[in-house]
């Protein structure tokens, strides 16, 4: 893992096409700005981790058994 310090307004480049931008400081919290193309998905993280196990829930092969018994 890289870890870097920013201040206020200044930002991080990922890649050539993503900035990462500091926007706002209060407390424990920072609030970011990120830029980057369309194509490209950004999510926080427990929410990607929830697509994940969606997606692996959508793929288990067991939940398969209980669709032969409507054929």
């Amino acid at each position: 893992m890289l870890a870097l310090s920013r201040k206020k307004n200044e930002a991080i480049v990922i890649n050539n096409n993503i900035e990462i931008t500091v926007l706002e400081i209060k407390g424990e919290q920072v609030k970011i700005g990120i830029s980057a193309p369309k194509d490209v998905p950004v999510y926080r993280k427990e929410v990607y981790l929830q697509i994940q196990e969606a997606n692996k829930e959508a793929t288990d092969i067991s939940g398969l058994d209980s669709l032969k018994g409507l054929l």
